[in-house]
């Protein structure tokens, strides 16, 4: 995708997470894209993370994309709102307050998986945003999550 993404943004304090982390080697370091009015990110999931059917992705997998993608979904939006790009400052960092997954079906190992986030609800600190993962066009996965802006550096306790 062009365009820098969101995680590599991310000041380095902020860089470790298991998921989106560009800084933790062993980490999955996904990468989300803002386009237009929407977030992408596209991962292929090692084999290693079967689920319960062989061939097929672990639920867990699957909320920890849609909680990541939603971060940084979360992040790029609340810049933009704010009427700047990646390129202007680096993104405020978000975490999760709330996620609710809802699993439609069985996600397949071995392919390209497609997450879409969009943000529903924009305030000062909050973001609510809508994911969606898809596998071959189809949608495997939706979520919602509540992210929550963490206080910038210099106003922290």
């Amino acid at each position: 995708m062009p365009g820098k993404a969101v995680q590599d943004c991310y000041p380095e304090e902020f860089a470790n997470c298991y998921g989106c982390g560009r800084l933790n080697r062993d980490g999955m370091q996904i990468k989300s894209y803002w386009d237009g009015e929407e977030c992408v990110c596209r991962y292929t999931p090692k084999p290693y993370y079967t689920g319960g059917f062989p061939g097929f992705s672990y639920g867990g997998l699957i909320s920890s994309l849609i909680d990541c993608h939603g971060a940084a979904t979360a992040s790029a939006a609340k810049l933009q709102d704010e009427g700047f790009t990646l390129d202007d400052r680096p993104p405020s960092r978000f975490v999760t307050a709330s996620l609710k997954v809802d699993y439609l079906k069985p996600t397949p190992l071995g392919t390209v998986l497609t997450l879409k986030g969009k943000p529903l609800d924009i305030s000062n600190r909050k973001v609510i945003v809508a994911v969606t993962l898809s596998a071959d066009g189809e949608i495997c996965a939706k979520g919602e999550a509540v992210m929550v802006k963490i206080p910038d550096a210099e106003t922290s306790p």
